[in-house]
This record gives structure tokens, sequence and C-alpha cells, in this order.
């Protein structure tokens, strides 16, 4: 009796615990979206009399049956923002149809100028990942990377749980995946929220780059990217051939909202781009040489990551150098890398030992960390931009190229994947190479001789930016959002 006893109060304690865990979770629970929360929240006035009360009501009821209530939208980047182009402009086109957009992430970059200055847009920062948890090896990463994840769902879930108020949707950056997919469906789940997924790329994808295609982890990253963003509501990709991998490996249809530039990235007028040359620090001691066709300047963005091989660019300015130096004809180059990342330092100390070894004469590599403003005044001054970002998926496609279209620059760019086509037009606007061999080709081709090339490709280029952003974004999420063109 004694033992049946002891097993009831057990079963009973562990009920009652029970029981109060799951009342302080509902009662802690993030609160539900409220489309006309912003009516309610209206409360009646210091001074006001009855009849003013009154009417105020009346007022607060009929909005309250508006078939317009308030749109809101969190948009949100487990990353930097301000590396983060494509979500800072999902989160201005928003803002410039009335709509309220909280942006959410790491702020550690400077912002778009339209971000910041916007009131309808409130920047919602995270807690950075304490640095003893970031390193390169992977061996390292097998430990820290849990201990990375804990830390961001604990930050993540608590911003979007209690640090803002409910939105009616949430657009998701993807990737990174995990941990992002899984707090964003648990909250829009409590929330009463839309969930809408961006795909710049497969966060699987990018891990098979650091630990190989057939790791576990690999295999449990695409588990799971799968299973969490089937829920969603709406699925945008960056390119077509993303969106048929979507339906094909996940299941998932997709509607295609391609990076188009931004409204800062124009081209120049001969006389601005004097203006640029003399104005920027990177460029002015060879202004006039540029200006004269003696120099040409040359400009690469580039995150400093394993998916863009910095490598392969100093292996083709080496094989250009040495050509030049037989070769009159070929000018010298002014060559300017944009972006901060993880092998930066690597690769300067590389630069540094091969000027000394006298391996990039006719020829000066620069690197820089420019606003935004001052970066798309580059772009406009420059001659040809480089990409060298190698897909991961096959089916992603950088935006940094989109940049260069919006400024008149022709580009060169890796294109030795299945998406690249549907950004670029061989011969048209851009070139595309698969081998250091094939980039240096590509550069005498294109600046030596009588500039016909050069400016065939610019002409491509500067057609193409009169396609732009707000264009692209009123046609596909202006639609979703049901937001009328302006």
């Amino acid at each position: 009796m004694a033992d049946a006893a002891e097993i009831v109060n057990w079963v009973v304690g562990v009920a009652l615990a029970l029981s109060t865990l799951v009342t302080l979770f509902l009662w802690t629970a993030p609160s539900q979206y409220d489309p006309f929360a912003h009516v309610k929240a209206q409360g009646p006035q210091a001074g006001e009399t009855d009849e003013d009360a009154k009417f105020a009501n009346q007022t607060r009821d009929r909005l309250s049956r508006s078939p317009e209530p308030q749109k809101t939208l969190q948009v949100v980047v487990l990353g930097d923002i301000g590396r983060s182009p494509r979500m800072q402009y999902h989160a201005i086109s928003f803002a410039k149809h009335g709509g309220k957009v909280d942006l959410i992430g790491f702020h550690e970059s400077e912002l778009h100028p339209e971000v910041s200055s916007n009131k309808n847009i409130t920047i919602v920062p995270l807690v950075p990942t304490p640095s003893a948890l970031q390193t390169n090896s992977k061996i390292l990463f097998l430990f820290t990377a849990p201990l990375k994840i804990l830390w961001q769902i604990w930050t993540l879930y608590h911003i979007l749980g209690y640090g803002t108020k409910p939105a009616k949707w949430m657009l998701v950056q993807n990737p990174p995946s995990i941990p992002t997919l899984a707090i964003a469906q648990w909250i829009c789940f409590f929330r009463c929220t839309k969930l809408i997924i961006d795909w710049h790329n497969f966060g699987y994808s990018i891990l098979a780059l650091k630990l190989g295609p057939r790791h576990p982890f690999v295999r449990i990253s695409k588990f799971y990217e799968r299973s969490f963003s089937q829920r969603a509501d709406t699925h945008f990709t960056v390119s077509n051939a993303m969106a048929r991998m979507l339906q094909s490996t996940f299941n998932i249809k997709a509607t295609t909202l391609h990076d188009r530039p931004a409204s800062q990235f124009q081209p120049l007028t001969a006389e601005q781009r004097k203006t640029v040359l003399e104005r920027l620090s990177e460029t002015k001691e060879y202004a006039k040489d540029i200006q004269s066709g003696h120099w040409k300047l040359i400009v690469s963005s580039t995150s400093w990551t394993a998916d863009e091989d910095f490598g392969l660019l100093l292996d083709a300015l080496q094989a250009y150098s040495s050509s030049a130096r037989e070769r009159q004809s070929l000018p010298n180059l002014l060559v300017i890398i944009t972006g901060k990342g993880p092998q930066k330092e690597y690769y300067l100390d590389k630069i540094q030992s091969l000027n000394q070894e006298k391996k990039l004469d006719r020829m000066l590599i620069s690197t820089a960390w420019l606003s935004t403003e001052d970066y798309a005044s580059l772009l406009g001054a420059a001659d040809i931009g480089i990409s060298l970002h190698k897909s991961s998926s096959g089916v992603d496609l950088p935006m940094k190229v989109v940049d260069m279209f919006g400024a008149g620059l022709p580009v060169l760019g890796w294109g030795k994947f299945e998406a690249w086509p549907e950004l670029v037009r061989e011969g048209i606007n851009g070139r595309g190479f698969g081998s250091a061999e094939e980039l240096t080709r590509l550069l005498q081709e294109v600046l030596e001789g009588d500039g016909k090339q050069l400016q065939k490709l610019r002409e491509g280029a500067s057609k193409e930016s009169a396609i732009r952003w707000d264009d692209e974004w009123d046609e596909v999420a202006g639609k979703l959002f049901k937001f009328g063109r302006s």
C-alpha cells in the first residue's frame, strides 16, 4: 500500500509540475497578431469630454471594421543587416507603400541611407555572438557550432517573441537556415503571423563547402531545411533555377523575385566620372591616368569566403602582369577589392609577397570598405567589374553583379553554374570564365586594342540598368502584400 501511495503522490506531483509549466508557458507565450492593435491602442486623451470620448470610440469602432488594417512586416536577417542589401531593399519597398517594418538582425555595418532615414522602418538589433564561438577551424567548428546555435536560438526567440510587436508577415532570409527557420516557424504559429522565406541559397550547400557534401551534419542540415521550409506560407527565390530546384528537391512552389539594382547605382557621365575619380581616396592619385586610358580601373566585391576563389583572381593578375611586360599595348591596372570577410588577411599577406617577388608589375591591388554611396560611385567610375562568386548550389546569383549592371559596369564573372545565364548575356553585358587562364584571356581581349569590345559590353550593361528593384518588387512582392503600384 505504501508503494502504491508513493506512486500516486509521484504521479500527482509530476502532473502538477507539468500543469504549472504549461500554465506559465501559456501565460508568457508571445502575444498574437492583431491587425487593429494600432486602433485599439488609441485610448482616451487627457482632458477629453464625454462627447469627444464617444466620438473617438465610434471612430475606433469604424476603423476596426475597415477592410484596410495596418500592414506590418518583420524582416529577419540572422547576419549583418548592412551586408544584406536585398533584405534592406525589401524593408524600403514595403515602407515606401506606407507599411510598418521591423528590420531585425546584427547591426554591424553602415545601413542603406533610406533605411536609416525612413520613419516606417525600425531597426531591432540582435545581440552579437561572442567572439569565442567564431572559428574557421573544421575541428573547433564541430564543438563551437552547437554553442553558437544555442546562443542564436535564445537571442532570436527573445527578440521575435518578446522584443517586437506581432506583425502580419515575417520575411526571413535563408540561409542561414539553422536556427532561423525553426524559430520563425514557432513564433509565427503562436503569433498567427504569415511566414515568407526569401531564398538566397541553400544552407546545407554552404555547409558542404566547409565539411564536404557527405558529412552527417550536411545531411541533417538538408533534412532540417526541407522540413521547416515546407510549412511557410510563401517563398521567394533569387532565380528561376532556384525555384525549379526547390520544386524538385523540397516539393516547394516558389515565386522568383530577381535581384535588381537600387536607385543609387547609376551610370555616370564623363564629368561625373572625373569628379568621382578625383574625390575617392582609392583612385585620386591615378585619376588622370585612368581618364586617359593608360590605366584601367577594375573593381571586385568579395566576402572573402570559400565560395569566392580570390586565389583565382591573383593567378589571373599574375599572368596578365607577365604578358604586360612584353606587350605595351596592355594598360596598367588599378584593382580595388571591396568587402570584409575571414580570408582577407590571408590574401593581403599573399599580395604583399607577390609584390615583393615582382609578380604583379604594372598594376596596383588595394582593398577598401566603402559607404553605400561611395561604393556605387566607384562602380560607376570603373572600367570592368569582376565577380568571383562560385555558387555552392548552382542556382543562386551574386547581387554584386546586379549592382554593377545598375552602374552600367560590364562584368567578367565565374559563369560555370546553372543560373548564370539568367543574369549575364554572354558578349552583350558581360563574359563568363571558368579558370584563371580564361579570366586572363578575357582581360586581355577586352582591355587591349581600340576599346570597341569594352564599349559594347558597357552599352549592354547600361541597357540592363534600366530594370530597377522597385519595378520588380512591386510586380511580385507588392501583389502578395496587396500594395497598388505607385
